[in-house]
């Protein structure tokens, strides 16, 4: 997703809907290349959001008896997501 990126610390993020979501520590900007095409630069908080949502909805779909709960998180934070500055871009990653 981002290949610039070469590790680093996270921080974790609780909202306030109940929902969580990861970041990058840092006040860098990362080139994004998701697997739906889309190619930009994304903030490392929205490119946290872009990545959770990956995993949400991806772990979503397994046969997990949590795969549930990974699903509300992804509609909690897609519901935190919208009020985002980088809403377009984020949609546009994970669209």
């Amino acid at each position: 997703m981002a290949d610039d990126y070469d590790g680093g610390y996270w921080d974790f993020y609780t909202l306030s809907n109940g929902g969580f979501y990861i970041a990058p520590s840092t006040d860098e900007s990362f080139e994004v290349t998701c697997q739906n095409q889309f190619r930009g630069v994304l903030s490392a908080d929205a490119l946290g959001i872009t990545a959770c949502l990956y995993a949400y909805s991806n772990l979503s779909f397994s046969l997990s008896n949590v795969a549930r709960e990974y699903a509300r998180h992804y509609h909690l934070l897609r519901e935190y997501m919208v009020t985002h500055p980088e809403v377009r871009k984020i949609l546009a990653a994970t669209d």
